[in-house]
């Protein structure tokens, strides 16, 4: 895959790059964007899995940390130093007509309230918004959905979503960062544990 060199990585960033996705492809592109800041050939990138599948680089590679999310024909991947606790999940433009019927079922009611608050128009896109939040944090803790989408509560604020109570061993919510990513033609969150880091949209924004 044909992608540029990655800029330097500093401590304090988060680097995200936009690829276009094809299932058959698997994870080629994710490979490709690895393999520029390992300065690897792309079929010298291994990964290993952590005890929930969870896919991380190991040995010498271990001080990049990384996550990726695909839908549609979209996929973005998300990059730091020594941030371990690091997840993103977008959502694509797709129907959602079950959408306050799954919120009902799978968040928390107060969540499913703001929903359906919402004008029409605007429900599946409050849905969108709080799925790809409470994945990121999932994906981030590695546990991912079967840890319960109802036990990473967020608070609606007028701009986005603020974490509010997680349960278990993912919390307290204060230990977490969120952050929408401005990404026109996707919904999408980043999640991470520890202080704030800068955004930086490296590639296909």
């Amino acid at each position: 895959m044909e992608l540029p060199t990655a800029p330097a990585l500093d401590t304090d960033a988060i680097h995200l790059w936009r690829l276009r996705y094809q299932r058959c492809e698997g994870r080629m592109g994710l490979h490709a964007v690895l393999a520029r800041y390992l300065g690897l050939g792309e079929a010298s990138v291994l990964l290993e899995q952590q005890a929930y599948g969870r896919p991380v680089l190991g040995g010498r590679h271990r001080w990049l940390d990384f996550n990726w999310s695909h839908s549609g024909d979209h996929a973005v991947v998300a990059l730091a130093r020594q941030l371990p606790v690091l997840g993103v999940d977008i959502e694509a433009p797709r129907p959602r007509p079950r959408a306050a019927e799954l919120a009902r079922r799978y968040f928390r009611p107060e969540e499913a309230d703001w929903i359906d608050r919402a004008d029409s128009q605007w429900r599946e896109q409050r849905f969108k918004q709080l799925w790809t939040a409470k994945e990121a944090v999932l994906k981030a803790h590695g546990r991912g959905l079967a840890y319960g989408l109802n036990m990473v509560g967020f608070t609606p604020s007028e701009s986005d979503l603020i974490p509010g109570n997680f349960e278990g061993a993912i919390g307290p919510s204060a230990d977490w960062q969120l952050a929408a990513l401005d990404a026109p033609g996707l919904t999408g969150h980043v999640a991470w544990r520890g202080v704030t880091r800068q955004l930086h949209y490296v590639y296909g924004w």
